[in-house]
């Protein structure tokens, strides 16, 4: 008869009780490492076995809690095979209020940012170049959904990698700056030449008129746009993600959202811009047009290179690419449903809320499966612990109304698309964009498609995470493209419906469009 105790009696010799859930937001296995002393006992080899298992469990925890906490936590306190003294107190877990900070903040500054790029797009809808290549408003779902892709796929990698301890030695955070900058450099220039081909081919299928200086147009904007937008907004995200760390908040809960701040207005300025200088040089398009294109393009080499140096986005350099294109199919869809709708009087002032409702839904749904992502990331590799994953699609009752931090978190989320629109309405309201009134009938119907789009975000999120983990597949690279581009296509397709149904009731009752 063996002396060795077993799992179950190992746990009850130390007081902890039965082994906490790897998905359990809270549990024992802290308290076995306050010292060996106590668990002394006749027979020294049942107290090797309980040591043991307590300081795993313990170092569980506290991976777990690193997602969680509010404050900063050392490296040196994660690592257990050296800590033989008392364990340090156990940090607070975040609470539905302290998410609901974190993420108010950055929440309200990429609204602006979207209702900014909403009014550039009120305006510059009016602009020659948009009259007359039409195709351009085709691009500017597929791009600033792209930029969306990109920049918060980043910034959950690079959450993520914060998170468990990848970014803290100067090394390993050079590393990882220099792969993921020339990773997003390589998918903006691929991702963005095929946007334009897939604007090509969406403005001429309806129409059967096909230009091939549009088409140029199209492709040196579109590469030049994503080119230089992603140079800027992955050096941003960069610095946040660093500083965030640095005064203790969770990236997490600040990355994504800011990401999209100043991703949409820079990215539609420059599309705007870029599109518009160009235009003006359409008499020597044989020249200019081509130029452009093979600039960029011949800068890829340099960037595979630098991508390919770093373990981290090798794989993603290979595997990367799925996600981020049909994101952007996607997405071109959406600029579809755009591109038909803001020239008909019928939708006059739609132009102005998209990149609102989009952008909204898109950062709120890219906070949820960032959260998500890293939660798993503090249990294991992807496909490893897959017996938490469920098997089958999640109730919508376990997605908001469970007790777990991610539930807890999706029903924050959802708590600020009101209040969150109210204000950004109003802004537009004050600013005159769109010449829209904001009449209680339109804010119900604009209300109503908010929320149906962030309700169906979310919980997709919720099913998408975890079935891409149980796969083997990362969910911070897989998921977001997916999520950002279907709340596109929402957002595009719920708010044209929605203005459609306010024309059928009559203008006299709304004023939309006046």
């Amino acid at each position: 008869m063996s002396s060795k105790p077993e799992p179950k009696d190992a746990h009850q010799l130390n007081g902890t009780g039965p082994a906490p859930s790897p998905c359990s937001s809270d549990g024992p296995g802290r308290e076995p490492l306050a010292g060996t002393s106590e668990f002394l006992g006749p027979d020294g080899a049942g107290v090797e076995v309980v040591v043991i298992e307590s300081r795993a469990n313990a170092k569980g925890v506290r991976e777990e809690d690193a997602l969680l906490e509010n404050g900063s936590q050392s490296n040196e306190s994660d690592d257990v095979s050296t800590d033989h003294g008392p364990a340090p107190p156990s940090p607070l877990k975040e609470t539905s209020f302290s998410i609901g900070l974190q993420v108010l903040f950055p929440f309200l500054l990429a609204g602006f940012g979207t209702v900014a790029a909403g009014m550039v797009l009120d305006i510059v809808q009016h602009w020659e170049v948009f009259q007359k290549v039409t195709e351009v408003f085709i691009l500017v779902p597929a791009l600033l959904g792209l930029k969306g892709n990109l920049e918060m796929t980043l910034a959950s990698r690079l959450s993520t990698a914060a998170n468990i301890g990848h970014m803290d030695t100067p090394k390993e955070l050079w590393r990882m700056i220099t792969g993921n900058m020339a990773l997003i450099q390589v998918q903006a220039t691929v991702v963005g030449f095929l946007a334009s081909i897939a604007a090509v081919v969406f403005g001429w299928i309806p129409d059967g008129h096909f230009s091939i200086p549009h088409a140029f147009l199209l492709c040196a904007s579109s590469v030049a746009t994503a080119f230089i937008a992603s140079l800027v907004l992955g050096m941003i995200m960069i610095g946040v993600i660093i500083g965030s760390r640095k005064i203790g908040i969770n990236p997490d809960n600040v990355a994504t959202p800011i990401a999209a701040s100043l991703g949409d207005l820079i990215t539609l300025a420059l599309l705007s811009g870029i599109s518009w200088g160009l235009y003006l040089e359409r008499d020597d398009w044989q020249y200019i047009y081509p130029l452009v294109c093979a600039f960029f393009v011949a800068l890829l080499p340099v960037w595979v290179v630098l991508a390919r140096r770093s373990p981290a986005t090798r794989e993603v350099l290979y595997s990367g690419w799925e996600p981020v294109i049909i994101a952007m199919a996607i997405s071109s869809v959406g600029g579809l449903i755009l591109d038909k709708t803001v020239s008909d009087p019928n939708f006059a002032g739609m132009a102005v809320f998209t990149p609102v409702i989009n952008g909204v839904g898109g950062n709120l749904v890219a906070v949820q499966a960032s959260r998500i992502s890293t939660f798993l990331h503090m249990n294991g590799m992807p496909g490893e612990n897959s017996e938490q994953v469920p098997r089958r699609c999640p109730s919508p009752c376990t997605t908001f109304f469970s007790p777990d931090v991610n539930s807890r978190s999706a029903r924050v989320l959802f708590l600020l698309v009101v209040p969150g629109h109210l204000v950004f309405l109003y802004t537009i309201s004050c600013m005159q964009g769109g010449h829209t009134t904001l009449t209680l009938i339109f804010i119900i119907f604009y209300m109503t498609a908010a929320l149906l789009q962030v309700l169906i975000l979310l919980y997709i999120a919720d099913w998408m995470v975890h079935w891409m983990w149980g796969r083997g597949l990362d969910p911070d690279n897989f998921s977001i493209p997916y999520l950002t581009a279907l709340g596109d296509l929402l957002g595009t397709g719920l708010l044209a419906l929605s203005f459609h149904v306010l024309w059928l009731i009559g203008d006299r009752d709304t004023d939309v469009g006046d």
